[in-house]
């Protein structure tokens, strides 16, 4: 939750404002503010108007849209998964470096004022944010920035926003070809672990998951769904409820890394093998997939290269606001990564401990 802006805050006219006032687009507004040549004079002095009705003092941002050369994109997180900022990170840093672009990094926890956001990127001339999940879809935030006039592009969105630009795979294809990779080595009973309901992602996965075991004709068992929220200790939990059913899974795909590598520690604990006893999956092919033993069976998500082609669109999109293109939704593919946490259900599975 943020918290409440002060009433000058609220007040505040915004670049949007004007043009709304002006009866032109932002952009139009942006090229008056930084005295660019192709404006119409009476398309001038209407924005000019709207400026001094308002008392409109222009942003950072709006001074830097028309397209300056000192491009400023800051990439602003929450993800409580470490394994996947990281990935992350390193991706956009590595683009930025590539684009001659100055990346600023900025946490947004639970208990941040989003004004305060909002006024450091325009202390710091932003003109174009990056949101990796959850804030993807963080409706106050994407609504603010909008207002501010800030480009933005929205990364791993289960369900991306149609005035949003995004870059994203394809969660529930994703999903269903694991769960059907798991039915295809034999197994019939196969728990789930769901991502946080606040991220469509989560759903998507599910809804991927119920699909491929309505393809094989087998009836889903709420029993051995579990909710999680895409950390690890959710993800202890989660499993725990799972093998603790009347009739246990033989494999668990849990949503994420984070919650399979902690699948797999609760399977340990209770003196099951993994894959002989449980088979477990995950999804993104985080570095955790491979510093856990068994290292994971999982869906890669090319994190690095998700955050590398958002950079890409975001930079265009500042820095060619007059292109005209439809609002783009690129999709990168995914795939099926195989190690040693999945097998057939081969062996009598052991009673939990």
């Amino acid at each position: 939750m943020t918290k409440p802006r002060s009433r000058s805050q609220r007040n505040a006219p915004t670049i949007a404002d004007v043009a709304r006032e002006a009866g032109v687009s932002p952009m139009t507004v942006s090229r008056v503010i930084n005295e660019g040549s192709m404006v119409r004079a009476s398309t001038r002095e209407k924005v000019e108007a709207a400026i001094a009705a308002l008392n409109y003092a222009p942003s950072a941002a709006a001074r830097q849209l028309a397209g300056g050369a000192d491009t400023r994109i800051a990439l602003v997180y929450s993800n409580p998964s470490s394994m996947y900022l990281s990935e992350f990170l390193m991706g956009s840093l590595d683009r930025a470096s590539t684009l001659n672009v100055t990346l600023t990094v900025e946490r947004f926890g639970e208990d941040a004022d989003l004004a305060d956001l909002l006024m450091r990127m325009q202390r710091g001339r932003v003109n174009g944010v990056l949101l990796p999940p959850p804030l993807c879809e963080n409706e106050a935030m994407l609504a603010a920035l909008r207002k501010e006039g800030l480009a933005v592009v929205a990364v791993a969105a289960g369900v991306p926003r149609p005035e949003i630009a995004s870059v994203g795979i394809d969660d529930f294809h994703a999903a269903e070809t694991m769960t059907s990779h798991l039915i295809a080595l034999g197994h019939r009973r196969i728990g789930f672990i769901k991502g946080n309901p606040d991220q469509s992602a989560s759903e998507r996965r599910y809804e991927g998951y119920l699909a491929a075991l309505e393809q094989a004709g087998i009836a889903p068992d709420p029993s051995i769904v579990a909710q999680g929220y895409f950390i690890y200790r959710s993800g202890l939990d989660a499993a725990s409820d799972i093998l603790d059913a009347a009739l246990p899974p033989t494999a668990i795909f849990a949503s994420n890394d984070d919650m399979a590598a902690a699948t797999v520690a609760t399977a340990h604990a209770r003196h099951l093998d993994v894959p002989g006893d449980l088979t477990v999956c995950g999804f993104d092919d985080t570095p955790m997939a491979t510093t856990i033993w068994p290292e994971l069976t999982t869906i890669r998500q090319p994190i690095s290269d998700m955050a590398r082609a958002a950079m890409d669109l975001l930079a265009s999109m500042i820095r060619n606001p007059d292109s005209g293109a439809a609002v783009r939704h690129d999709q990168l593919d995914y795939q099926l990564i195989r190690r040693q946490s999945d097998a057939s259900p081969a062996r009598k599975r052991k009673t939990a401990s």
